[in-house]
């Protein structure tokens, strides 16, 4: 028996009506036509349906639907942001980290993971995390270069961002001060003119 359920997908909610022995790659693959999930080995060897629920990397092929429903899960389509690609993604490319591409969604999301709880990981941590994603394409130097590189981009954007931040956060200190002297200057002045004014109206009478 179906039953209708809330999945929300790259920040988007789907209400999909999907029975308790589906998996969450048939959700995505086939309810909401998210290909770039890709079904491959259907027993958890390969990781090439790997996405992240929770930010944490899960096995669409081995996930029951219904127990990933209300929570955040993200796949390949949701990485790029106003068409502009994540720094994986650019890398991957950049570094002829794609070969056939089967494996590069799965991939990618393993490594956005890693490097979301460890900006800079040692090639070891690299190669550890994708243990897990089998590429029948290549030796995985390429895929490891890649993954440092992009690690390398985020640390910098970061470290921009803090200090676009900071610079933020010191112009509105010097804005409120500027503000509060304003404030005072105008109130001394008020004070003033009502002191001249009442001497001249104690003049006229």
């Amino acid at each position: 028996m179906k039953t209708v359920a809330t999945f929300v997908v790259n920040g988007l909610p789907h209400e999909v009506a999907v029975e308790p022995h589906e998996l969450l790659i048939e959700v995505l693959r086939d309810h909401l036509g998210l290909t770039g999930t890709k079904h491959s080995c259907g027993v958890g060897n390969c990781g090439a349906c790997t996405v992240l629920v929770e930010g944490t990397p899960k096995l669409a092929c081995l996930t029951l639907a219904m127990e990933v429903r209300n929570k955040p899960v993200l796949t390949i389509e949701g990485l790029a942001c106003d068409g502009v690609m994540h720094p994986l993604q650019q890398a991957f490319v950049d570094h002829g980290a794609i070969q056939c591409g089967y494996c590069t969604p799965g991939m990618i999301l393993t490594a956005k993971a890693l490097l979301d709880g460890n900006p800079d990981p040692t090639e070891h941590e690299v190669r550890e995390a994708l243990s897990g994603n089998i590429c029948r394409c290549t030796g995985y130097v390429k895929i490891v270069e890649a993954v440092l590189a992009a690690a390398e981009v985020m640390r910098k954007g970061a470290t921009e961002m803090e200090g676009h931040a900071a610079d933020n956060r010191e112009s509105a200190v010097h804005q409120g001060a500027e503000v509060a002297q304003f404030s005072v200057v105008g109130t001394h002045s008020s004070a003033r003119r009502s002191r001249q004014g009442h001497r001249r109206g104690q003049v006229r009478r």
